[in-house]
């Protein structure tokens, strides 16, 4: 018979955190999958876990995926655990469990801590829609393309920061995105657990004097979708509602239809574009 994948979270800092139900399941598994074994096995020494591991990290992750998947098949049940928090989140599981998902194996998500979640619960910022970036690319296109995306995101925004890189991050965030609310969380669930609710400027200014320590988690509220539509429309005022319609009607659409996307565009009705046009031609 085919094995299962789990995916089970582990704790992003306090022990306490293991649930009943991963303990149990990583005690009965054929086999642990842990991103670093010689991280995870201070985890499962305390929790006086016998089961043997195998790694699997972001640097095997497409051969040693095809392995495990071998070894379901064979009938193994296998689990999979990532340094802190939830296995695919930020982490190469994402590649396993997508092939376990093709090949037809099962896969089941044991809950438990996921520091995104943890940081955006204590951030004070509006935690309705939200959109989760990780840690930003190293290269500097890649990371441009991102930043400039985010500048436009209504939703809250939560990155990942390591201490070393945070005020380069920080000065990134701030010279695309503006002034904005920003919460920085670090050392989550930690002895020294830090909420910080500030803002870029200020931030910025208190790193100045203050070495960043421990791992980092910037939650950062969304640009207002009111100013967004606003700004839009304040651009489309650079040009007249008759260079406006050419612009569409030259795209290929019908008067009628440019009419509709001009008005929308400059937040006025329909009838006031064609009131405008009107008088043009008198």
């Amino acid at each position: 018979m085919t094995g299962t994948l789990y995916l089970c979270a582990t704790p992003i800092g306090n022990l306490r955190d293991m649930t009943p139900r991963v303990l149990d399941t990583l005690k009965e598994v054929d086999m642990i999958a842990a991103e670093d074994t010689r991280n995870s096995i201070k985890l499962l020494n305390y929790f006086e876990i016998k089961t043997p591991m195998t790694s699997y990290h972001e640097y095997n992750k497409i051969e040693k995926a095809r392995q495990i998947v071998d070894w379901i098949r064979e009938g193994k049940n296998i689990a999979l655990i990532t340094d802190a928090g939830t296995p695919a989140i930020s982490d190469p599981g994402e590649v396993l469990v997508d092939q376990c998902l093709k090949a037809g194996i099962p896969v089941t998500s044991l809950p438990g801590c996921c520091a995104l979640i943890t940081a955006l619960t204590l951030s004070g910022i509006s935690a309705r829609r939200f959109c989760f970036e990780g840690f930003l690319p190293a290269d500097k296109k890649e990371k441009r393309l991102i930043l400039e995306e985010l500048e436009k995101e209504t939703r809250t925004i939560i990155v990942y920061e390591a201490p070393h890189h945070l005020k380069r991050t920080l000065t990134e965030l701030y010279q695309v995105l503006g002034e904005r609310r920003i919460t920085l969380c670090r050392e989550l669930t930690k002895r020294f657990e830090t909420v910080f609710p500030t803002t870029f400027e200020k931030a910025l200014d208190f790193y100045e004097d203050h070495e960043p320590k421990g791992e980092y988690v910037l939650v950062v509220e969304g640009i207002d979708r009111r100013s967004l539509i606003e700004g839009e429309q304040a651009n489309w005022q650079r040009i007249s509602i008759n260079e406006h319609m050419n612009m569409y009607e030259n795209q290929g659409f019908e008067r009628k239809e440019a009419m509709k996307k001009v008005a929308a565009d400059r937040g006025i009705s329909k009838r006031d574009v064609y009131q405008f046009l009107l008088s043009q031609d008198i």
